[in-house]
């Protein structure tokens, strides 16, 4: 996970978003399932449609890109205390979710670029340091994006540690695809726990709770993800490598007030200044 933008351009909507479009001018229709605000279930956001909207929207503001599967081969320390950053939603080799990445390869393909790297990987934790990395880790993890092995750990590793846990809690609390998102994002750049100072998700969430209640038990949808959304713009100012909150005030909110539960398309929105948008008819 990490905290800081990534100075990329703008592309336009992917070949998945375009083929999304297609499919909605032949049923004259945009994406279905929408909810009502009173956490009315729709599709959730690990529909494959929705779930590559999630992707693109992270890596808006994670790559400055909507292109994510651009993005396996990405590496650079950004300066935000956790060292190497990387790949698809910004893997930290401070925070071990690197080190689980290229064990996770080192199981499907042994003996490739990446594995001699273990030692050093798994020393570093914790830390924003690069010893036994430097340039030849950052030039094999580069290399190593164009095998499918690697991209396939990238994507497991996602899922497990962010994607999946962060769509479970959402369900529970009974919020649709833009809940679901809303969680998802917050997962990947802040964790699941307070460390080192930082506000992880479950004390954001906790925060919502305490505030209103969610869809599951009554509340009101987009009273709720705002409650949630108040509490980790609180979390991103307490750092001082967060100190932009566009991501949420100009992206997941504006979806909020438009009502787009269940990430209807099209959408608009900005981040870091920067504007996108994900085309429907």
């Amino acid at each position: 996970m990490k905290v800081s933008p990534r100075s990329r351009p703008a592309p336009a909507t992917s070949a998945v978003t375009a083929l999304l479009m297609a499919v909605a001018v032949l049923t004259a229709c945009s994406v279905p399932g929408a909810a009502s605000g009173k956490g009315a279930p729709g599709t959730g956001l690990d529909d494959p449609a929705r779930k590559e909207i999630a992707m693109e929207l992270v890596s808006s503001a994670e790559n400055s890109s909507l292109d994510w599967k651009a993005q396996y081969k990405y590496i650079q320390d950004i300066s935000d205390g956790r060292g190497y950053t990387a790949g698809i939603i910004g893997f930290c080799s401070g925070t071990g979710d690197m080190l689980k990445v290229v064990e996770r390869y080192a199981a499907a393909r042994p003996g490739n670029g990446l594995e001699r790297f273990l030692p050093a990987l798994r020393a570093v934790v914790g830390t924003d340091a690069h010893d036994g990395l430097g340039r030849p880790f950052t030039r094999a993890w580069v290399r190593a994006a164009s095998d499918p092995a690697f991209r396939s750990a990238q994507d497991t590793e996602r899922d497990r540690s962010y994607f999946g846990p962060a769509v479970e809690r959402a369900k529970e609390d009974g919020l649709g695809a833009l809940g679901q998102f809303i969680y998802y994002d917050a997962y990947v750049m802040h964790g699941y726990g307070d460390s080192g100072g930082t506000v992880g998700f479950s004390t954001m969430r906790r925060e919502a709770l305490a505030a209103t209640d969610p869809p599951a038990r009554g509340g009101d949808e987009a009273t709720y993800l705002n409650a949630f959304l108040d509490a980790r713009v609180a979390a991103i100012r307490e750092e001082p490598s967060h100190s932009d909150t566009s991501r949420i005030d100009t992206a997941q909110r504006v979806f909020v007030r438009e009502g787009k539960f269940q990430l209807e398309t099209p959408l608009e929105w900005r981040v870091y200044g920067d504007k996108y948008r994900i085309d429907a008819p």
